[in-house]
């Protein structure tokens, strides 16, 4: 038998091999299985059209540990979302083992090769530099207790329970480290601002700050087991209006997210689309201030804030100072008596008694270093070889702390008697 071909369709498709059937070797027993045939490449046979159409082929997965391609509980990938937030800066995600795929975390730098991720996302504080015996006042502390306590319970209170703790008084009363030895004492890992975070030059962005922080808290409780609190320290000198100062849209907002955190304490958005699954533990705020009569009414009513303000008694001034000045073996009848000599000041005055009673010390002690005309180079580079002199803290005692506490209200006086703005703003007196 002879196959006769044509050239030009040859030239035109490729050649492919096909199976003839078994009963077609009767008829060419030269050739037993093989048999040639041009096709074109635009034409497919049955047999592989409905192969196709019966094992329909799947995605394949970038990796079995690839979140890139989760689903939300709204069909939304990754991606989708990080799109959909406003204003996203995570740039830690895709840099963590078992977030995104081995091979962009790599080995090189350990499983975690974002090596600031931990710093950036710590928060929290911590209480290590708390070392020794404090004294806490009972009020103090039964007041703080009883409200973190009642708020965390409030699922199964039958009442009105206020978000907000504002724990207000004179200046230097020991309101934050009072509150911070608490914590301690309770075991509770804060998340601590202050009033300098509550202004930028962007608009809004301390509002969501605060949303951030209190959803923060909230993933202490969740992913560590502890107790958490946000607390804002001097919230009156950022939100507060004094004279003729301007309020910011930042003060509006800031002051309109407390309103709904006590509103709405479990559904806190920092700008991402509301999802049903999303709720957050319900979280104590405590804030500390001076004057809260400068603050927006509405925020502070009894609803939304629990007002307690913080005077120490005689007893409570004594033990807090008798237990500042217990290593230095100052007795209680000598705290009492330095108590009663300076009356009717804070408690940050007693501390710098003490601070004072240092200065000619440290003084002995730089002329000891070379002097001040070269402490400044003598200084780092004796510090990093260890060549520094051995400083030796004064002896404190009863006579020496009067002296320092004199000293101070010298400068008080000085300061309400002289009153130099006044002598320096003259002319304004004369319009």
């Amino acid at each position: 038998m002879a196959l006769l071909f044509n050239n030009t369709n040859l030239l035109r498709a490729p050649l492919t091999l096909h199976s003839i059937p078994l009963s077609s070797t009767k008829q060419f027993p030269n050739y037993s299985s093989i048999s040639v045939r041009c096709s074109s490449t635009n034409q497919q046979s049955d047999e592989v059209r409905d192969s196709d159409q019966d094992e329909p082929k799947k995605k394949k997965r970038l990796s079995e540990q690839s979140s890139w391609e989760t689903k939300d509980s709204d069909g939304k990938d990754y991606l989708y979302r990080l799109g959909a937030e406003a204003d996203n800066m995570n740039i830690a995600v895709g840099a963590r083992a078992g977030v995104i795929d081995s091979l962009f975390a790599g080995n090189f730098l350990g499983k975690d090769s974002d090596i600031v991720f931990d710093y950036r996302q710590k928060v929290t504080r911590s209480f290590q530099y708390l070392q020794g015996d404090y004294y806490i006042a009972p009020v103090f502390l039964d007041k703080v207790v009883c409200h973190i306590v009642k708020n965390y319970i409030s699922n199964i209170l039958n009442a009105k329970v206020p978000l907000i703790l504002g724990v207000w008084g004179g200046k230097g009363q020991g309101k934050t480290f009072q509150t911070e030895l608490i914590f301690q004492a309770m075991g509770i890992e804060p998340v601590i601002m202050s009033a300098g975070e509550l202004e930028s030059e962007r608009a809004g962005e301390p509002g969501k700050l605060i949303r951030e922080r209190y959803r923060t808290a909230s993933q202490v409780v969740q992913n560590q087991g502890k107790m958490s609190v946000l607390m804002i320290n001097d919230i009156d000198a950022g939100l507060g209006r004094f004279g003729n100062t301007q309020v910011t849209v930042n003060n509006q907002i800031v002051v309109g997210t407390l309103m709904n955190l006590c509103d709405n304490p479990t559904r806190v958005s920092v700008g991402q689309d509301w999802r049903e699954g999303d709720i957050t533990h319900r979280i104590p705020i405590i804030v500390t201030g001076n004057d809260f009569s400068t603050m927006y009414a509405p925020l502070i009513r009894d609803g939304r804030m629990e007002k307690f303000y913080w005077q120490p008694t005689q007893e409570d001034i004594v033990n807090i100072v008798c237990r500042m000045y217990e290593k230095d073996g100052i007795t209680k009848d000598e705290v009492a008596t330095i108590v009663n000599t300076f009356p009717n000041q804070a408690l940050d005055f007693y501390g710098a008694m003490r601070s004072r009673t240092y200065d000619q010390s440290i003084l002995k002690w730089v002329e000891d270093s070379g002097g001040a005309e070269d402490i400044g180079r003598r200084f780092l580079r004796q510090r990093k070889k260890g060549e520094l002199p051995v400083f030796i803290p004064p002896e404190q005692t009863l006579e020496a702390l009067i002296e320092s506490g004199h000293s101070l209200t010298k400068e008080q006086m000085l300061i309400m008697e002289s009153k130099l703005s006044k002598e320096y703003m003259k002319n304004m007196d004369e319009e």
